[in-house]
């Protein structure tokens, strides 16, 4: 639901977003059903665009919007005469009539949803990230429960019509409901990487968007780090957890750096490192420590390992790039793909020269996964300029060019064609 501008509609709306997934939570926990959790919450959300701009904003607009949440809970019951059941469930008995049946469901109600919020919101996390649920439905599910952003809001960070969007949410919560996906945390790990994914799915697409016009996109990476630093919060003994938390923080300190006076990409190597934002940084070394202390190395912690190497790097020639190599190879050994190679063979012609890195992306080049991945062209061409072959580097820029679906970087990888022309046409 969209708020207007007013003073009180922003105040709204900005309780909403930190508020809602605890009531959504909480919600769903009594009612089996996120799909009705969200309608019942959204019910709190209209009485307080009804009743804020006249009364005020509440002093604890937070526990309002949660009493409201529970008076439309035990009107739900209510109305669908499952008083009864519920009161069973909630081990107690109906003996002395409706009005003291009643009674006895509003207190349990109060009770239950006053219940410990972490174990709700965990919970919440691994429904909307459910493997039974479509990549695409995960994440569209989880920016509206737990990232509060409207359908309209997920609709334009992702560059999709907003109908589509829709069918993606009301379809997640109707495969929720039919395959009956329990509301729980599971007794095993198994899921917590589905989880992950969608997280740094959001920040990713945050951080490099694929298609459009902005080569950024700061509010879903911003979304992606507060879900990220949620779920640590409530799975502190996931070293996994603190290695993504790690790796946002310290690739969204370099956000001011990436981006030049009209927008364009500063790529890492020419940005102004003055720029980064230390705290970030400071916070993203301190969640790899706890990797550390946990004893973990996945995935995400090597990559974090990888890019804290570049933040502690105070200039660009100062990069300890043979154990960044070091750590792809560790990266790769534990989650082999071809992206994953194609970031070490960066590395290694960073560390050995362009030569034994061209080796590498040469033998990617028939990989099919790869074949309309713009980087494979654009890190191929960039290994031949070095190598002075530039008429062959024009191609592969050329060709990146024509795969990416982002505007700032097709202009970005068009420079490098023309650069290729104009180091082609100096005299030795």
């Amino acid at each position: 639901m969209a708020v207007t501008s007013s003073p009180a509609h922003r105040a709204i709306d900005a309780v909403w977003r930190i508020e809602s997934p605890r009531l959504i939570a909480g919600l769903a926990r009594m009612v089996r059903d996120v799909g009705v959790a969200e309608d019942l919450a959204q019910d709190a959300l209209v009485a307080a665009l009804e009743q804020w701009p006249e009364s005020g904003v509440p002093d604890n607009p937070g526990a309002w919007l949660m009493a409201a949440a529970k008076h439309r809970a035990i009107d739900y019951f209510r109305r669908n005469a499952r008083l009864e059941r519920k009161h069973e469930e909630l081990g107690r008995e109906l003996k002395d009539g409706e009005a003291r049946a009643n009674a006895a469901v509003v207190a349990a109600l109060e009770a239950s949803l006053d219940h410990d919020v972490g174990d709700d919101l965990l919970r919440l996390v691994f429904v909307s990230c459910h493997p039974v649920l479509a990549t695409e439905a995960r994440v569209a599910l989880t920016l509206r429960l737990l990232g509060g952003l409207t359908t309209d809001e997920i609709a334009r960070a992702f560059l999709v019509p907003e109908p589509t969007i829709a069918q993606r949410i009301v379809r997640a919560k109707r495969t929720l409901a039919e395959r009956r996906v329990p509301f729980e945390v599971p007794r095993r790990d198994e899921r917590i990487s589905s989880v992950l994914e969608v997280i740094y799915l959001i920040f990713n697409e945050g951080y490099s968007a694929t298609a459009g016009d902005d080569w950024m996109r700061p509010t879903l990476c911003e979304d992606a780090l507060r879900l990220g630093r949620i779920l640590a919060e409530l799975a502190p003994r996931e070293a996994e957890v603190h290695g993504l938390v790690a790796l946002m923080e310290i690739q969204a300190s370099r956000a001011r750096a990436r981006g030049g006076p009209s927008g364009e990409p500063v790529l890492l190597l020419e940005q102004n490192r003055a720029l980064w934002d230390q705290l970030l940084i400071r916070r993203g070394l301190t969640a790899l420590e706890r990797v550390q202390k946990l004893g973990g190395a996945g995935p995400y912690a090597l990559q974090a390992a990888i890019a804290a190497c570049h933040a502690r790097a105070r200039l660009a020639e100062n990069t300890d790039w043979p154990r960044i190599a070091e750590l792809y190879q560790e990266l790769a050994r534990l989650a082999p793909s071809p992206v994953i190679e194609l970031n070490r063979a960066v590395a290694i012609g960073m560390a050995f020269g362009p030569a034994a890195a061209l080796e590498i992306v040469d033998g990617l080049s028939s990989e099919p996964s790869l074949r309309t991945y713009h980087r494979l062209q654009s890190v191929r061409g960039d290994l031949l300029f070095k190598l002075g072959r530039f008429d062959e580097a024009r191609i592969e820029f050329d060709r990146a060019a024509s795969l990416t679906r982002n505007v700032r970087e097709q202009e970005l990888l068009l420079a490098r064609v023309r650069e290729c022309g104009a180091a082609r046409d100096i005299p030795s």
